[in-house]
C-alpha cells in the first residue's frame, strides 16, 4: 500500500500534466509541500503539558510554541519533516532549567500548529516570527529539515542570527529533495519540467539554489553538526559539505544511530556542548 500511493499519485500528476499542465504544477508542488501529520500520543501529550504553552498567529495559521524554564539563557528548538516537539523529550530534560529557558514550536501541518503545508521558506519565516514575537535566543538546536530552515532564515535574516547553531543531520541540497520526489513518484519528463518552473516561480529560486553549505557559508557562530554516516534519510556527506563551509563549526560524524539522533550519548554532547561555548561567550565577554 505504501508503495501504491506515489504510484497513483504520480500517474495522475502525469497525465494531469498532458490534459491541464498548469493544474499538474500546482498540484505537484502542494503534494511536495504536504506532509503527513504525526498523531500525538497520550505519552505525547503528558511531557509537552508539562510546558507553558502558547500560540502566535503566522499568515493566518496559528503555530504551537512550547516553554520550559527561566534562565538566562535561551534556547530554541526546531524539529523536522513529518515530526513535532516532543522529539525533543531528551534534551530538554537534560538542561538546568533554572540557567535556560527552552522554547520548542510546530512547525505548520505538523503537531498542534495550523496549515496543511510546509516549506523550507515557509518554516524559515515562522522561525523569524518567534523571534519578533519572543524576542532572539541565544542557541538553536535543530534537526534534520529544521536545519534547512533555519540556515535559510539565517541567511535571509543575518540580524535573528544565534550565538550558537547545533544541526543534527541536516540536509544539503533541495535538488536532493526533488530528485527524490520525482523518483518516488515515477513521473515523466514533461511533468518533471512543469514542477521545476512551478517551485522556481513560487519560491523565487532554483532547486539548485537552495543550498545549506551556501547558506552557512557566512556563518560567523560557533557551530556543531552532528550526522550518522548510515542515515538513510539524508546523506551525511550534507553535514560534510556544511562543515567545509562554515569555517567556525565542528563536525560530529557517529555510526549506528541513524536519522533520529536521539542516543543517550548524543544528547549529553549537545547539551555539553551548549554549555561551554556560552561559558566561553560569557567570560569573554566578562574579560
Amino acid at each position: 500500500m505504501k508503495k501504491l500511493i506515489p504510484t497513483l499519485a504520480g500517474l495522475w500528476l502525469n497525465i494531469l500534466a498532458v490534459i491541464s499542465p498548469r493544474r499538474a504544477a500546482q498540484y505537484g508542488i502542494d503534494l511536495f509541500c504536504h506532509p503527513m501529520r504525526q498523531p500525538l500520543t497520550a505519552k505525547h501529550m503528558t511531557f509537552l503539558d508539562s510546558a507553558e504553552k502558547s500560540t502566535f498567529e503566522h499568515q493566518h495559521i496559528n503555530i504551537q510554541t512550547y516553554k520550559w524554564g527561566e534562565g538566562e539563557h535561551k534556547v530554541l528548538f526546531l524539529h523536522g519533516w513529518q515530526s513535532h516537539s516532543y522529539r525533543w523529550k531528551k534534551y530538554i530534560e537534560s538542561f538546568d532549567k533554572k540557567q535556560y529557558t527552552l522554547y520548542a514550536l510546530d512547525a505548520p501541518g505538523h503537531g498542534l500548529s495550523g496549515g496543511k503545508y510546509l516549506s523550507v521558506p515557509s518554516y524559515a519565516e515562522v522561525i523569524r516570527a518567534f523571534t519578533m514575537k519572543y524576542s532572539a535566543v541565544d542557541v538553536v538546536v535543530c534537526h534534520s529539515m529544521g536545519c534547512f530552515a533555519a540556515l535559510y532564515a539565517f541567511y535571509q535574516h543575518p540580524a535573528i542570527t544565534p550565538k550558537v547553531l547545533i544541526a543534527l543531520a541536516s540536509p544539503g541540497e533541495a535538488e536532493e529533495f526533488f530528485t527524490h520526489y520525482t523518483k518516488l513518484l515515477s513521473l515523466s519528463a514533461r511533468t518533471t519540467r512543469l514542477l521545476r518552473a512551478k517551485f522556481t516561480e513560487v519560491f523565487k529560486k532554483t532547486p539548485a539554489e537552495f543550498s545549506a553549505p551556501l547558506f552557512s557559508a557566512s556563518l560567523k557562530i560557533p557551530g556543531l553538526l552532528i550526522h550518522d554516516e548510515e542515515d538513510d534519510d539524508t546523506s551525511v556527506e550534507h553535514s560534510k559539505r556544511i562543515h567545509a563551509a562554515w569555517k567556525s563549526s565542528t563536525l560530529m560524524v557517529t555510526k549506528g544511530l541513524g536519522h533520529n539522533l536521539r542516543s543517550a550519548g548524543i544528547v549529553k554532547k549537545v547539551v555539553a556542548f551548549v554549555q561551554e561555548t556560552i561559558q566561553q561567550r560569557v567570560m569573554g565577554y566578562e574579560s
